[in-house]
């Protein structure tokens, strides 16, 4: 079942499938290990998105829960992200996690970056 993490982000059942799949083959233990999805400087549109573990939190970051992750998300990352979804494809059109983020005025090509 797709879940909304509050407003900041909803993670789809496919990329949570994916996630859960890659902490595994990474032997990721889930239960001392956030998943910290971020924006970062970078990407020819200025923005963008970085995922990844995570075993600290800082007392600012927005701490949310989605199926069996703990998510965290820095202040400035959740106000870039507020509304966006997290999926994975694995058709022939991209493999790979994307973020659809409808405060994007303009992304990329390639949809590794996006500008506001």
């Amino acid at each position: 079942m797709e879940t909304a993490t509050e407003d900041v982000i909803h993670i789809t059942d496919a990329a949570l499938a994916k996630l859960v799949e890659t902490a595994n083959n990474e032997t990721i233990d889930l239960t001392s290990t956030y998943l910290r999805i971020a924006v970062v400087p970078g990407g020819c549109s200025g923005l963008t998105y970085d995922l990844g573990w995570d075993t600290e939190a800082s007392a600012q970051d927005k701490q949310l829960r989605q199926d069996v992750f703990r998510v965290v998300v820095d202040p400035r990352s959740a106000a870039y992200l507020s509304g966006s979804i997290l999926d994975f494809s694995d058709g022939l059109e991209g493999k790979g996690f994307h973020f659809h983020n409808p405060q994007a005025v303009r992304n990329c090509a390639c949809g590794e970056s996006f500008g506001l």
